[in-house]
Formats: structure tokens, sequence, C-alpha cells
């Protein structure tokens, strides 16, 4: 069986003192994909550091979170345009807008996700979007949009059914990870309506680890939980959910 991680943040501080051993873990338990998402631009050396290390393993994606747009967000979007145009990436991301810790930035938080959203167009990549407490305000740049070479992921998604339909109808894969297990992530009440090739796995380490590890690091080999948890929704094997939501990965990422 083979996994993918695709959303991870192997470069935290988090796993400074375990790095390589915590991806090797994840190798180790058969979870050989990595996407890795960025930030900003401090990160971009280190993510560059890891792809090195593990070649076969890890694949990059770039792009401004939306809570690190700042007041110096167009030098950050101009650092994406550059190592879009000099690097290999298989996504733009994570993009998107994040209304949970200030809603001040609103205005430029849409400026960025679509100013990027209309990069990864020019690149013909996939996009990955990091959305809270902001549903109508990210389908409102995506149906701004809306196109055929617009595709890609709705990182850890949380909404209802209702939103993952709409995200769907914007060619997004939903992107399910611990939040499946949580006794009160209500997206395990109706994921079986969602058919198996609209989902992909993810960790979103190291945060929100899934159940037992909830509050605690979270990491990629906790990946294989998540394809636990599906299998029990969708009443498959766990090989079933690796094939599937590792082909998915394929298409989106296209690697």
């Amino acid at each position: 069986m083979i996994f993918t991680d695709s959303h991870t943040h192997l470069y935290s501080e988090e796993f400074q003192n375990d790095r390589t051993e915590m991806i090797q873990r994840a190798i180790d338990a058969g979870v050989s994909r990595f996407f890795i998402p960025s930030i900003d631009s401090a990160y971009t050396q280190k993510m560059y550091d890891l792809e090195n290390q593990f070649p076969e393993n890890i694949f990059l994606m770039i792009g401004l979170h939306p809570c690190y747009v700042k007041e110096n967000y167009l030098d950050e979007l101009s650092h994406v345009e550059t190592q879009l145009a000099t690097n290999k990436f298989y996504a733009v991301g994570e993009i998107g807008i994040d209304l949970y810790w200030d809603k001040t930035t609103l205005d430029i938080q849409k400026i960025a996700f679509k100013y990027q959203i209309q990069l990864a167009k020019k690149y013909k990549l996939a996009i990955n979007i990091h959305c809270r407490d902001a549903f109508d305000e990210v389908f409102e740049v995506l149906e701004s949009e809306k196109s055929d070479d617009l595709f890609g992921i709705f990182h850890c998604f949380a909404g209802n059914l209702e939103q993952a339909q709409q995200a769907i109808s914007l060619n997004m894969k939903l992107g399910i990870g611990g939040v499946a297990t949580f006794k009160n992530g209500k997206i395990d009440q109706f994921l079986n309506q969602i058919d198996l090739k609209h989902i992909v796995l993810e960790t979103d380490s190291p945060y929100l680890a899934p159940v037992p590890y909830r509050g605690k690091r979270n990491e990629s080999s906790y990946t294989i939980i998540v394809a636990q948890k599906l299998a029990l929704i969708y009443g498959v094997s766990v090989d079933e959910i690796a094939t599937v939501t590792t082909q998915n990965s394929k298409s989106i990422f296209g690697i």
C-alpha cells in the first residue's frame, strides 16, 4: 500500500529534534509521498533542503499562507512568482482566506488569493486552499476565477455537505485529515455521501493530530490512522482507501 500525505509541514520547528527519524518512520509505515505547503519566504530554503534530502518522496508547493498576508504581501507574492519561474513545484499553496485570527486583512487576503490562483493557472498547477471561518469569502473568489484550468485541494476540509459539494463543483478534492476522527468533527457524518474519487488524505502535521493523539504533535505516519477511519466510514478496506486517495493525489499534483 502506498499512502500519500497531501499536506504536511515537515519543515516545522516542531520537528527540529527528530525530523529525519519522523519522516523515515512514515516511509517505513507506507506513507511514501509527502506534499509540502509553503507559508512564506522564510521557509523556502528549508523546503528545498528537505527536497534534496528525500528527492523520491518530497514534493513542494509554493505560496503565501493567508495568515502571513501582511504589509509586505506584495514582496512575498513577488517571491512566490520568482520561485515558480525558476524551480519545479506541484501546486500553489497553501493559499486562501483565514478570518479566525485576523479579519482586518480580509481585503489584502482576497487580493493575494486571487493573484496566486492566476499564477497557478499560468503554470498549469493545482491550488491548495486554506479556509478558516471564511467559506463564503473563499467561494466568492473561486467563483470569480472559475474555469477548466482551476483545480486543486480544499485543504483540511471541515465544512458541511453543501459546502463539500460546492467545492467539488469547482474542481476541488477534499483534503481529509485528523478532523474526521474527532467526536465533534461532524464531517464523518456525511463523508460517505461524497464519492471517494473526490478525497485525498492529509495530516497537516504537526497540527490536528487524529484521535488517539489529539492535542499532541501530529506526524505524517498518522496518515494511516485517517485512512483507517475513512475505511470505516466508507465500508471498504484500508488498501482501497490508500489506492484511491493516492491516485486522486496523482491526478491533482501530476506525479
